[in-house]
């Protein structure tokens, strides 16, 4: 690899060593202006762990009600009671929205008031009474600590509960920026660092596996997002419990925050800054929802190894009007794979193989005597 940078070659000596990236080393490879001598060092550490192999889960993503007690401001999606747009799923709603296929629920949604925590894990018991096939990766930090405040119960207690009802994974939603400046600005009443950090680490202590993530492109600074990046790193050298790391584009919607979301430049560089801080971090995910179909195909080769699900209905990233498809066929995440020159593998919530699929797509036999 011959770099355009010359201050990548140290920093490749030291991937190539395996000695850790420092904060410092952050800011180089975020300032480079070689976009793909940082990937290719990222594709280099994504090769070494995983070979081409590529993940996703046929999911779905279920949001039980969008009513919060929140108002964040850089939130499109929640409402408040007796708005148009408020609404609040019945046990009907959601079994409908199920199919014996899936291999994951994924359940978020607004702190709503009028719902004790018993309502919440009723979602829980609603879904494996009907499925028990189906993995339950369910509610952000922010929704475990809203239960405990609201039930006095302790962080361990409500997961405990939660564990108790089938949940096997918890997701990474609710981090944004591990930064006391952002969370002031923009969402000064939901928890910070010291809450999430606690609420994952009593999950790992409990053998409950969990993802975490970043939400990127607003005005967090780069020293910021890197901050956040090496605090998950730590925590994940005291537990061992993330399954893998998120970072989510900005969605401007109606916010005003900012203009326009983030470049793709921006979206792979921070997927191969990510790769390469987080070294404890088995898998890197491209979360197609926030940087479209094409920018996730090329993050395969910029140090991601997982692009999700087919999510079927997403409704947070959508009220921020992303452009995305609102979920995803199998089939077209497998063409994002293949169009990235890796080998699809389907995987469940933990990460566990379900199918391996051919480099490329197979076509149906001709029958005898034609079709």
């Amino acid at each position: 690899m011959i770099f355009e940078d010359k201050n990548l070659p140290v920093l490749w000596e030291k991937v190539r060593s395996g000695e850790r990236l420092s904060e410092e080393d952050g800011r180089v490879l975020y300032a480079s202006p070689d976009l793909l001598g940082v990937g290719w060092m990222a594709d280099w550490v994504r090769r070494a762990r995983h070979g081409d192999r590529a993940t996703f889960v046929f999911n779905r993503q279920i949001n039980p009600t969008n009513i919060c007690v929140l108002s964040c401001k850089f939130c499109d999606y929640a409402s408040k009671e007796g708005w148009d747009n408020a609404y609040v799923l019945s046990e009907k709603e959601i079994l409908d929205r199920l199919s014996p296929e899936l291999r994951e629920v994924h359940i978020v949604g607004g702190l709503y008031r009028k719902w004790s925590f018993d309502d919440y894990l009723n979602v829980l018991r609603v879904i494996r009474r009907a499925y028990p096939q189906i993995q339950l990766k369910a509610y952000t930090a922010v929704e475990i600590d809203f239960f405990a405040r609201r039930e006095n119960l302790s962080i361990a207690q409500v997961l405990q509960r939660l564990k108790d009802e089938g949940l096997v994974c918890l997701p990474g939603g609710g981090a944004e920026v591990f930064s006391e400046r952002v969370r002031k600005q923009l969402f000064p009443f939901k928890i910070g660092w010291s809450k999430w950090s606690e609420v994952h680490r009593a999950a790992h202590g409990l053998g409950i596996r969990s993802n975490a993530t970043m939400l990127y492109g607003h005005i967090e600074t780069i020293d910021e997002r890197l901050d956040h990046m090496l605090k998950l790193r730590a925590l994940q050298d005291e537990t061992g419990g993330f399954l893998s790391f998120i970072p989510l584009a900005f969605q401007p919607g109606n916010t005003g925050i900012v203009e326009r979301q983030t470049s793709v430049i921006d979206d792979l560089k921070t997927i191969a800054v990510s790769r390469l801080m987080l070294d404890n971090f088995d898998h890197i995910k491209s979360y197609w929802v926030t940087v479209g179909e094409e920018t996730t195909s090329m993050a395969l080769r910029f140090g991601a190894d997982d692009i999700d699900g087919t999510i079927l209905e997403e409704r947070i990233m959508h009220a921020a009007k992303a452009a995305t498809p609102v979920g995803m066929a199998r089939e077209r995440l497998l063409r994002l794979i293949r169009e990235a020159g890796g080998l699809p593998v389907e995987r469940d919530a933990l990460y566990n193989v379900v199918r391996e699929y051919p480099r490329s797509a197979v076509p149906d036999p001709v029958p005898a005597g034609g079709r």
